[in-house]
Parts: C-alpha cells; structure tokens; sequence
C-alpha cells in the first residue's frame, strides 16, 4: 500500500520553531506598527537628549539641561493634580527630589526603546522598559483626562502585544540574527 503525505502548505518562510524570522502578513503589520511606535520613542533623541564631550574629545549622550530643568516642575505638577492617589508618595518622595536621575533614566530609557523597536533588536527587552516606562506614566498622569490615559494604555498594549507575538521577527534583527545564527539566538528568551 502506498501511501502519499501531502506537505502542509504554509504561509510561513519558516518552521513553526522559532528559530527564523516570521514573514505572515499579520506578522509584518504588526512590524510596521512597532517601527511607528519606535520612532515615536525616538523622538527622545531630540528632546530629551544632549552630546557632550568625555575628556573634551569623545563625544558621548547625555540628558539634555532643558529635560534636567523642566522634569522636576512636570513631576511636581502631576503629583499635585493628576497622579493616581497612591502613586503620589513615589513623586514626591523619591522622583522629584532626585529628578536629574529620572530625567536621565527616562531619556536614556525612551531611547532605547526607540531603538530596539524600530530596528526589531532585543525587541522582548525594549517591549519590557517600554511597558514599564508607559506603567509608570499612566500612573503619574491619570487625573489628566482621557486623552493621556487612552495614549498611555494604547502604547501599554502596544508593548504587550509586541512582547508576546515577537515582533521583531518580522522586518527585524531578531529574526535575522535568528535565522542566520539559531544556534546563539534560538535561545535568547525575549527576541
């Protein structure tokens, strides 16, 4: 008796393992919309961030002083009015007293984001700071009205929906690094 397997037919480049970048079409829509997200992060390269020079030659990122100036006003305004109750104390308590640290950690922190988002790299790990860094704003501005929450919670879910289909394996570095080296970065748990 002979008997004939017909192979699935797939809409995949590849297997189903993991191990290659992922080329369905709901796999590069959500592509294109973490690469807007990305660049939105990174508009943080203009507004948030500075170059100065390491030793007066190598020049080297820094928060901008307009950012150091201006986040301590913004955390006090929002602890006052528009921050969830309980949220408040972390505000007042600890980020406005050292607001140049959190003025670097959110420059720093958007960057990255950015980064990682709109080239497809590490792209689990910036979903991660990403989410974390959008937690962190909800909470602080969720008095402001329904637009800052709706754009809070839309980039929120965003970072989850990125984070769990690995969207950087579409039209990204993850899935290149994947498929050129599976052997290394088949195993990177976030990519």
């Amino acid at each position: 008796m002979n008997t004939r397997v017909i192979p699935e037919v797939s809409h995949r480049t590849t297997p189903m393992d993991g191990r290659g970048p992922v080329t369905d079409p709901a796999g590069r829509w959500l592509a294109l919309v973490r690469i807007f997200v990305g660049l939105w992060f990174l508009k943080s390269v203009v507004t948030k961030l500075s170059w100065t020079l390491l030793g007066g030659v190598v020049p080297v990122p820094t928060a901008s002083a307009r950012w150091i100036g201006f986040l301590p006003k913004r955390l006090a305004d929002m602890a006052d009015g528009s921050a969830v109750e309980w949220y408040r104390g972390f505000l007042t308590d600890v980020a406005v007293p050292n607001s140049t640290v959190f003025a670097y950690l959110t420059a720093f922190g958007e960057v990255a984001v950015g980064l990682g988002l709109t080239l497809g790299f590490l792209t689990g790990y910036a979903s991660c700071v990403g989410l974390l860094i959008m937690g962190n704003y909800l909470l602080a501005t969720y008095g402001a009205g329904s637009c800052q929450q709706g754009f809070h919670a839309l980039l929120i879910v965003s970072m989850i929906a990125f984070l769990g289909a690995r969207a950087g394996r579409s039209w990204g570095l993850d899935g290149w690094l994947r498929q050129r080296f599976p052997q290394r970065y088949g195993k990177v748990p976030l990519t």
